[in-house]
């Protein structure tokens, strides 16, 4: 990790499917991330993207946007870095390879797919309020589950560090 910076994905639902509990959960979790030092990564658009930056700022902290649009314009005003893509809903790949841990809030079928591709990729996962996973009608606990936003930042750099 550059400069012993922990890199965290937050990932969840877009401006059109976020409500006021989701986005306040997603201000308190970048308020963490940058309060512990770590690099906030998202999708940089509205919604708990926009949300998590907004936190993340007002504490002074580092945010990337990897966009799935061409161009950085797109980015909410809060991501400091603005990485255009191009790549569409791809650019979910990018996000979770880019972080050492993700932590998901809510969220809709995207977010279920880039918690699909962070555990495929062997990246930790903890969630606040999001998907459940089963196999089979049997529960799966590979997402780590968080009651607060403080509780989810630690304990997604605790999992981070532990696997390098």
């Amino acid at each position: 990790m550059p400069e012993g910076r922990t890199f965290i994905a937050v990932v969840g639902a877009g401006a059109g499917s976020c409500g006021d509990q989701v986005a306040r959960i997603a201000e308190a979790v970048g308020r963490e991330i940058a309060k512990a030092g770590g690099v906030l990564v998202c999708g940089g658009l509205g919604g708990v993207m926009e949300a998590a930056c907004r936190g993340a700022s007002q504490q002074g902290g580092l945010t990337i946007g990897i966009l799935p649009t061409n161009s950085r314009d797109s980015a909410n005003a809060y991501v400091k870095v603005a990485i255009a893509t191009g790549l569409g809903e791809a650019r979910n790949a990018l996000i979770t390879r880019t972080a050492d841990a993700v932590i998901a809030i809510g969220g809709e079928f995207g977010t279920l797919s880039e918690i699909g591709l962070a555990l495929k990729m062997g990246k930790p996962v903890v969630g606040i309020e999001t998907w459940e996973l089963a196999k089979g009608g049997q529960p799966n606990s590979a997402i780590r589950r968080a009651g607060s936003a403080e509780e989810a930042v630690k304990s997604a750099i605790a999992l981070a560090l532990s696997d390098q």
